[in-house]
């Protein structure tokens, strides 16, 4: 069977407040809040997924809400940037007046990877890039909710390039090209003055979708995760036909990982490559209204039928969060 990886399927990040979280990223950013449930790893925090209005794979942002988290100290081994889609180069004048009028921290706009760009950071200083998709080819992007307060021909259309920082690349261009298939596509010149290239690779049908970008770095220290850091990005898989054949693959090449997981909205397999970062493959269903109608996801704390019988005491667990939009 030949393996290949679809592009982003999701990214999941730390917030230290699910109020201000939500409040942001539907009220400013105009996503839609597709799923609120509870961090299968520990279901005493929330956990957040925002997307585009079905949470389709490839617009998934999601955030676990750890209260007592610290600021995530920058540096190398992490995850140093997400990158959100738009339309093309119009929308991102929208969006520099639109951050201005929120108070919202940003540079101006600026061409990286041959895309113009508008770097910005949310309230707890999470690194975020938008990147116009005027005329990008590749993986198709989401369908904005209709509901949005942003306009839909300025509305964020999915996720767009991951960057990754590390001291040493060769280990990680290793992984990406060699068992994951990733396509080496070029290089373009880092925003830090002195610094090397930031190398692009892509994977499946290309584009701005299905981009990771790597930053090498010797001056920086190693990441501390927290508040305002990514805790991994995930990649598309088709079936669970194929995933069962990445986990073979993993094992085969010697890589541990946590083997076949049931997330329940879609299917997971994780490892981390040789710099620390953790690397999630998961697949395009069954998806987010298996268990809500589509009309009213996000509006109740929903559980998997395995975590279902202890809802009471989940529950009495959790601040409540009011999240009608």
């Amino acid at each position: 069977m030949k393996l290949v990886l679809k592009g982003i399927h999701h990214v999941s990040a730390i917030t230290a407040n699910a109020k201000q979280n939500f409040d942001f990223y539907t009220k400013v950013l105009g996503l839609r809040l597709i799923k609120k449930t509870v961090n299968q790893d520990d279901t005493s925090s929330y956990h957040l997924f925002y997307g585009d209005e079905s949470g389709s794979p490839g617009t998934e942002l999601t955030f676990f809400d750890i209260p007592m988290a610290g600021r995530t100290l920058e540096g190398v081994s992490g995850i140093s940037a997400l990158s959100l889609r738009v339309l093309n180069n119009d929308a991102l004048d929208y969006w520099e007046a639109r951050l201005s009028e929120h108070g919202v921290a940003h540079d101006g706009i600026a061409l990286r990877a041959g895309r113009l760009t508008l770097a910005f950071r949310d309230f707890e200083g999470q690194r975020f890039i938008l990147v116009s998709d005027e005329d990008n080819e590749g993986v198709a992007g989401g369908k904005p909710w209709a509901k949005s307060p942003v306009p839909p021909e300025y509305a964020i259309i999915g996720l767009g390039p991951v960057q990754l920082t590390v001291s040493d690349v060769e280990p990680t261009e290793q992984v990406l090209a060699e068992l994951m298939g990733f396509r080496r596509k070029g290089e373009y010149p880092s925003t830090v003055a002195g610094q090397p290239d930031i190398i692009v690779f892509e994977t499946g049908e290309g584009g701005s979708g299905a981009e990771i970008h790597i930053e090498l770095r010797h001056d920086l220290p190693h990441e501390r995760l927290g508040r305002g850091g990514v805790h991994h990005v995930a990649f598309r898989v088709d079936n669970d036909e194929e995933l069962h054949a990445w986990v073979e693959r993993l094992r085969d090449a010697r890589i541990a990982s946590s083997g076949y997981v049931d997330r329940f909205y879609f299917h997971s397999l994780y490892f981390r490559e040789p710099n620390g970062i953790l690397f999630e493959l998961a697949t395009d269903g069954p998806g987010f209204a298996t268990d809500e109608h589509i009309d009213s996801l996000g509006e109740s704390l929903a559980l998997p039928p395995f975590l279902e019988p202890r809802r009471d005491e989940i529950e009495a667990r959790l601040k409540p969060l009011d999240t009608r939009q």
